[in-house]
This record gives C-alpha cells, structure tokens and sequence, in this order.
C-alpha cells in the first residue's frame, strides 16, 4: 500500500496511505527510495512556515528514486532509471526568470513545500526536475545530492580557488558540506562549531574544527593566515554572533558569503565592510550545474558521504526524526527509507 506522511499542523504528523497520482503530459512518476530531513522540513514540522504551507502537507525534497510511470511527451528518461529531483518550479516570467536567475524566480514554487514532496511511496514531477545518477552512486548517496548542490552552489559563487583561506560559521549538514566541497576545491578550511558532536564529527573528516566558547576563533584565523585574515567567510550558522565574526575574520577585500536564512534581520558591521572594502553574497539553493557538479562528486567517491549520515529509518521514523534533531546532540543528516 502506498504511504505518506502528512504535517496537519501543531507538530502533528500523521502516517496514512496515499492515492499515487498519474503522471501528466511532461510529468514522471517516481518511486521514492530514500529521502533525507531538511532544517526546512523542522522548520515546517514547528509551525514556522503554517501561512505558507497548505496542510495537510506531505514534506521532502532531499530525495533519490527510479522512474515508476511516464507521462505524455516524456523521451529523455525510461521507466527504471535512477534519480533525483532539482525540486524548483519557477514562473518563466518574472525579471529574475527572464534574466536566467530561474532559481531565484520572484514567483518560485519549490516542490515538498509549496506543492505536495517525497515523504511518500510515490511522487509525480515534472521532467524537468529530473537529474539521472550514474549506477556507481547509490541511492542512499544520491539522498544527499541536494543538499551537495546547495554547497556546490555556495562554493562556485565565492569563487573559491586553491590556496584560499576559508572559515565555515556553522558546522551542521549544510555548513559540513560547504566545508568538505571548499577544501575539494582547493581551500584551507576551519570549521566553527558549538555543538561538540559535530565539532568531533568535522575534527575526524580532517577540518581544524574549533568551538568558538572555548576557542579565540579570530586569534586562530589570524595566527594561520600570518594577520592578513581570511579569504572567504561562509556564514551557516544564522545567529547574530556569526554575522558579528564574519565581519572580523576576513581580509581587506574578503568575501562574506551569507548561506543561513536569518529568522530575524541581524547587525552587520558596515563599518568593517567601508574600511575594509569588504564583499558580501548571498546564496540561495542550486542550479543545474550545481547538481551536475553535486552528482560528479559524490559518483567519484571525492566526499564522505557515509560519515555524514546519522541514522536510517522508516517512513515511520519521521517524527522522531524531528525530535532528534530538535535535541542536537549527535545528529548529522537523518535519512527516511521509504
């Protein structure tokens, strides 16, 4: 039989089946495989997002799957290949559309949250969505594509070049990510971290990992960059104390690198960013290329993917997700096998 999960609202998730719906012209069906729980997702799951979503809501978009069903016009995929979804549907016609910035798409619907997502049996999309993933890449690793794109992402647009000096302001699953794609690239990367799992965790994948209460974190990024200052600053974490660092950490003419989405607008030194010509860039989710490069990586074994998996569970195991990672602790990136 196939199952859902529904968020219905008050931390409320319900496990019932679900009616599989049949693809439409230009639309695939899938058969989800494993599907990951996003900070958007606990976000959700707390209430955060209740004017937005349209519950009962079925959440996930971190997500791998074979093609079940074709819809109408469909050629570029056959019934079994293995895939992951780029979860955005833009308008085509807005001015970020319009200038090829679809990602960033002023009407942007993004699918697990806006539209109904993988925390089911059986999820239909639009082709377009699609990204094939090479048979050397399982479909547990391939859970962790999306999330790879976003890092991908944050790493292209920083530019990052060999030799750069780079601090991650946050070491959860995103901020390890850019860590481990960052150093992929050529950089020298610290790690902050308060959460002492995962200051252990990023320790063990080779990062000088540091907690920023019990270490002098800009005394450190002088100290290994000879008091020029770091290069690039990624700002993960979403907390005022990192957008008060990232401002001190850099060089003259550094580049602050704003990832986290901030609950509330936080203080920016300005003042730091006059004297010192300093850069900022915002990132916002992934491209195509993005997961290409995603797919690339984890395919040629270049991360460790398998280190940053917490747990496996059930469709079932959903709430209790949640509650782990409401309780941080030793929680990285937990995976529901659907």
């Amino acid at each position: 039989m196939a199952q859902a999960a529904y968020y219905e609202g008050d931390r409320k998730i319900r496990l019932g089946a679900c009616e599989p719906v049949p693809p439409g012209a230009g639309e695939v069906q899938l058969k989800i495989s494993h599907c990951g729980i996003c900070g958007t997702d606990l976000h959700i799951f707390h209430g955060a997002m209740d004017a937005r979503v349209k519950m009962p809501l079925v959440m996930g978009h971190e997500m791998s799957a074979t093609v079940q069903r074709l819809g109408e016009g469909v050629e570029d995929f056959e019934l079994g290949d293995e895939v992951v979804v780029m979860p955005l549907a833009p308008c085509d016609d807005c001015p970020a559309c319009a200038a090829e910035h679809s990602h960033i798409c002023h009407n942007l619907n993004f699918l697990g949250i806006d539209t109904p997502g993988a925390f089911q049996s059986y999820w239909t999309v639009p082709a377009y969505t699609l990204h094939r993933i090479p048979p050397n890449l399982s479909l547990k690793h391939a859970a962790l594509i999306e999330p790879l794109a976003v890092a991908c992402h944050d790493v292209r647009l920083a530019n990052v070049r060999p030799g750069d000096h780079a601090v991650v302001l946050g070491g959860g699953p995103i901020g390890m990510l850019v860590a481990l794609v960052a150093r992929e690239a050529g950089a020298d990367v610290i790690v902050s971290e308060i959460n002492p799992y995962r200051v252990e965790l990023a320790s063990n994948l080779g990062f000088e990992a540091i907690n920023p209460s019990e270490t002098d974190l800009i005394e450190l990024v002088m100290r290994r960059t000879k008091g020029k200052g770091a290069d690039i600053v990624f700002e993960v974490s979403g907390s005022q104390a990192g957008a008060d660092i990232m401002t001190e950490l850099l060089r003259t003419r550094g580049l602050a690198v704003v990832v986290a989405i901030f609950a509330q607008k936080p203080q920016i030194d300005l003042f730091r960013f006059f004297w010192r010509e300093l850069r900022l860039q915002g990132v916002r989710v992934y491209e195509s290329q993005d997961f290409a490069d995603a797919i690339a990586l984890a395919a040629a074994g270049a991360l460790p993917l398998d280190e940053l998996i917490t747990d496996i569970r059930p469709l079932s195991g959903l709430r209790s997700g949640f509650e782990d990672m409401e309780k941080g602790g030793r929680a990285m990136k937990i995976l529901l096998e659907i």
